[in-house]
């Protein structure tokens, strides 16, 4: 989602869910890309979370690192949303998520 602000860069709303033991790494990659930092400094590292459940079930050719093929699988998840100011960072921003999600 993209707002463009008068006066301001356009501002986007990157919206990303983890599994609640990558949280904090989760966050630190998209902050030190710039996300959640508002114009003018006065506020850094900022977004929303929320706890919930996600599911899904790996079909035949999956391979899955949690649960079972053809089995529906639930985990405790967290939602996170951050505000990108400008177009730059937020495909900063996506891009460290990016690495962090497929590191090795």
């Amino acid at each position: 989602m993209a707002t463009v602000l008068s006066g301001t860069a356009t501002k986007f709303r990157l919206v990303f869910s983890t599994p609640v033991n990558g949280l904090e790494a989760c966050k630190a990659a998209v902050f030190a890309a710039g996300a959640g930092r508002y114009p003018g400094g006065k506020y850094t590292e900022c977004c929303w979370t929320v706890l919930g459940t996600g599911q899904f079930r790996p079909g035949d050719a999956a391979n899955p690192h949690i649960g079972v093929v053809g089995k529906l699988e639930y985990t405790e998840e967290v939602r996170v949303e951050v505000m990108c100011f400008g177009e730059g960072i937020a495909r900063m921003a996506v891009a460290a998520l990016k690495r962090f999600v497929f590191a090795p």
